[in-house]
């Protein structure tokens, strides 16, 4: 195989002629001929026995040109690219000029290449970051959050409803002296105050105690779902059967010991202080990162392939399609659960894929400027973190992920890396905040509630 001439014919396009010698076409045909003989049935042979010579006067000459051409495009296209020395990332039409046995073939491909990038101010890239700090309301709201998961739900029944309470009721809804489709339930289990049904029903629930029977108005709103009920004058009968709370568990040294490994309340404040310390950290770096990156994708200069997008689509849906998969669920459950297309599903990719390929050309153009790679050890060190991750001989990492796609990785991570350490990063000065209000001390549990804590115990 020759190529003959690598033309540009426009931006990021390139049109290959190449050409097949006649010896490597016939080569090609005997190739074919071998395998399709097998199905040709010719007057005076057994099937599969005749000739080449006899099966081409029969059908005619040509007879196996298609099916040589189909033998020899992959490695005829593969050596045509690697001799055209181009950054190939999306093959075209293939055309055939000229075909024969005696003159082999002459064809023409096109390509679509990387596309020329250009990209300055990458160093003293400005970037504010915030400031991180905790303070004692944080480590509050989060061991409130850890009360919240370990709250159970006891019973009221010494007391009317309040708002935050569980209800347990029957309701039965009319509109015009009617009862109407939906607007009967019992033993619903109603948050008040968590809106879940028309405005003004929840809040008339409050004040109401256990096995009261009473009534509640309301109006439909104007854009209620149901055309039937929009804007009219409903009234609900209720029947309240139960009052629940949320009782959540003292902070002290118990406690700690139930949800931590820690003993004492102050070593858990300590250790929560740190890892929301960590945490703001992380997110503070991370931020500035996305800040730099953005900064990146604002210098590339390029004129970018669309193929070069869909390319990149691909890959996020094959992933996509895979963390589904490892779910049990496959792509095309997906789109009908959901109601979408996979031209939906590709639109939905498309800016984060241009984001994408917009970074990996900046970074990798930064690469080239600065003469950013990877070391033999860096990349050895990588595969070992693989093979460590996935519980596997490093051999056996290596044989799905290819050492360019690592060096790639790696040498993205140290231009991220080199342009942090060129950035010039301000630390953005703190809000004032006013003053946190005191907490009112907690109500003391009732009499009764007490002697059921009690009870509770001593059962246990």
């Amino acid at each position: 195989m020759n190529l003959k001439a690598t033309n540009n014919v426009e931006t990021n396009k390139y049109e290959l002629e190449i050409e097949v010698t006649s010896e490597e076409f016939n080569q090609a045909i005997n190739e074919v001929y071998k395998k399709e003989s097998k199905k040709m049935n010719i007057p005076g042979f057994r099937k599969g026995k005749a000739p080449r010579a006899f099966i081409e006067k029969y059908y005619g000459e040509e007879v196996f040109f298609e099916a040589a051409v189909d033998h020899l495009y992959r490695p005829m296209v593969m050596e045509a690219v690697e001799k055209s020395e181009l950054k190939v990332i999306s093959i075209g039409e293939f055309k055939i000029d000229e075909i024969g046995k005696e003159k082999g073939i002459l064809c023409k491909l096109n390509v679509v290449v990387k596309p020329e990038v250009k990209i300055d101010g990458y160093k003293g890239i400005e970037v504010t970051k915030e400031p991180v700090a905790v303070t004692e309301g944080d480590i509050d709201a989060e061991i409130e959050r850890v009360r919240e998961r370990n709250s159970r739900m006891v019973n009221v029944d010494d007391r009317a409803a309040e708002n935050g309470d569980i209800t347990v009721i029957d309701f039965d809804g009319y509109v015009d002296g009617k009862q109407f489709d939906g607007g009967k339930a019992e033993n619903y289990e109603l948050t008040l105050g968590a809106g879940q049904f028309i405005p003004g029903f929840e809040e008339q629930i409050i004040g109401h105690a256990i096995e009261e029977e009473f009534d509640v108005s309301v109006k439909f709103p104007e854009d209620y779902h149901a055309e039937e009920l929009k804007g009219k004058d409903a009234t609900f009968k209720i029947k309240l059967h139960e009052i629940k709370m949320k009782e959540l568990p003292e902070v002290d040294d118990e406690f700690v010991k139930d949800v931590s490994e820690f003993d004492t309340v102050s070593e858990y404040r300590n250790d929560l202080e740190k890892h929301l310390l960590e945490q703001r950290q992380k997110a503070a770096d991370s931020d500035a990162e996305n800040q730099m990156v953005d900064a990146i994708i604002e210098k590339v200069d390029a004129v970018i392939p669309e193929e070069m997008i869909e390319n990149e689509i691909d890959e996020m849906i094959n992933s996509f399609a895979y963390r589904l998969q490892s779910q049990g669920l496959n792509l095309e459950t997906y789109l009908k659960y959901t109601g979408m297309s996979t031209d939906n599903l590709r639109d939905q990719y498309k800016l984060q894929a241009e984001r994408q390929v917009k970074v990996r050309l900046g970074l990798e153009k930064i690469a080239e400027l600065e003469d950013i790679k990877p070391t033999e050890e860096e990349t050895e060190a990588e595969f070992e973190k693989l093979a460590k991750a996935y519980e596997m001989p490093v051999e056996n990492v290596k044989n799905f992920v290819s050492v360019e796609a690592i060096n790639a990785d790696i040498a993205n991570q140290k231009v991220i890396d080199f342009i942090r350490e060129n950035a010039v990063i301000t630390e953005a000065k703190p809000e004032k905040k006013p003053a946190a209000k005191k907490k009112a001390a907690p109500k003391k549990k009732s009499a009764k509630k007490e002697e059921i804590s009690e009870e509770e115990k001593t059962e246990d």
